[in-house]
């Protein structure tokens, strides 16, 4: 095994993506590192090539060694997440009373729909987006409707418009479900792009759901705005955990927040969905928040570092792939419809996260290189693949290496 993680605030702090080698990172049995065999460089699901954060790490050795894993208790979660917001995104009136902790994200995300939508209601989404929108909706009995991203990959307000009106004449409570970040582009919306969001729900009845996971992975140069912090978003909920930005995706706890209008909606969850969290992912994601951010800079650094080096790395070796720089989160969506790969989508519906096609097909099968592939993440996705950047510089040089003699040993056939 490798050196213990140095400490995030010292003289010797380093790049956290570049602590563990890919020998050590084999040794993982996540989905990430399993799902493939041991000869391919796994770049698809989020996770992240790091080892814990010390807070992180402490926090769970002190409760291991009290034995403390019994039920969690308590709103300490919730003010370290208010701590954290009011620091790093100038969110000063956070209600610690208008929050519930759920398992995850995305269930929080049904829960809520359950509170503010009705059974086969539709339920806005931008795609192409996170693949679970389109499952997790339709089996919680909702429907599904798209308004896509413009040619920018920003949310487009005439799209919205026309969504919003759809939704609403589909059924007596609709909702927007967004994601701020963008998954997979990794745009971050601005404060204007959020306000018409906020007047356009306002105009159509539409509630606002507001995916914020990826919120603690914007990069330099761009300011994340909460959804929650906008003028007219008072009846909207936003869901964050630690998980992506401190990779705890196997430690289970998330928050809803309500805005002050849906504080009594939030009052109506039922009580045993707070059964589902784990304590020790209770204490993991407070840690995270209340002491993780000296380690979240070095990895932001990092991941800044790694955005400008794909973009290197592409040029030379795949010069027709069309790369966004993403402005948050460790993904890049990459556009690979110039290189002629047949982009058919397989039989199922959006979201089947399984089913590989095109590029994504074509890079894992001739390079040995796992991507996620863009046809799952709805409408718009086909022909784009998406890259998780947030591994080492040594692990995503070889990776883009080998996509790039992958097409120059067997070029595609256009399809």
């Amino acid at each position: 095994m490798g050196s213990p993680a140095p400490s995030p605030d010292g003289p010797t702090a380093e790049n956290p993506l570049t602590l563990l080698t890919l020998d050590e990172l084999r040794q993982r049995t996540s989905v990430k590192w399993r799902m493939h065999p041991p000869d391919v460089l796994p770049l698809w699901v989020a996770e992240m090539d790091v080892p814990l954060a010390p807070p992180v790490a402490d926090a769970l050795r002190r409760a291991i060694d009290l034995g403390d894993t019994g039920y969690p208790h308590g709103t300490a979660y919730a003010e370290a997440l208010g701590d954290f917001a009011a620091r790093r995104w100038d969110w000063h009136d956070f209600r610690v009373g208008h929050t519930a902790v759920v398992p995850d994200v995305m269930m929080g995300i049904v829960e809520v729909l359950r509170l503010v939508t009705d059974p086969a209601d539709a339920v806005v989404v931008c795609s192409p987006v996170y693949q679970p929108f389109y499952a997790f909706v339709s089996h919680a009995g909702r429907q599904v409707i798209e308004a896509p991203l413009g040619a920018d990959l920003r949310m487009d307000p005439a799209a919205l418009d026309e969504a919003f009106r759809q939704a609403r004449a589909c059924g007596r409570r609709p909702a927007f479900l967004m994601c701020n970040p963008h998954n997979p582009t990794g745009v971050v919306h601005r404060r204007d792009e959020l306000e018409d969001v906020a007047e356009l729900a306002a105009r159509h009845g539409v509630r606002v759901i507001s995916d914020e996971i990826h919120a603690p992975l914007v990069l330099p140069g761009t300011h994340f705005t909460p959804y929650l912090t906008v003028a007219g978003a008072e009846n909207a909920f936003a869901l964050i955990s630690a998980s992506k930005a401190w990779n705890l995706a196997g430690l289970k706890a998330a928050l809803v927040v309500a805005g002050p209008r849906a504080a009594a909606d939030l009052d109506r969850m039922p009580e045993e969905v707070g059964h589902g969290p784990s304590h020790l992912g209770v204490i993991a994601h407070t840690a995270a928040f209340r002491a993780g951010g000296p380690w979240l800079d070095l990895l932001l650094d990092g991941l800044d570092a790694n955005r400008t080096l794909l973009a290197t790395l592409l040029a030379k070796h795949l010069p027709s792939v069309g790369y966004h720089r993403p402005e948050g989160t460790y993904l890049a969506w990459l556009d690979c419809t110039a290189l002629g790969v047949a982009t058919a989508q397989p039989a199922g519906e959006p979201g089947a996260a399984s089913d590989l096609a095109g590029p994504a097909q074509m890079f894992l099968d001739r390079a040995r290189v796992a991507l996620s592939s863009g046809h799952v993440f709805g409408t718009g996705g086909a022909g784009f693949v998406r890259l998780n950047f947030a591994t080492s510089p040594a692990i995503l040089t070889e990776a883009v290496t080998r996509m790039g003699q992958a097409l120059d040993t067997h070029p595609p056939s256009a399809g």
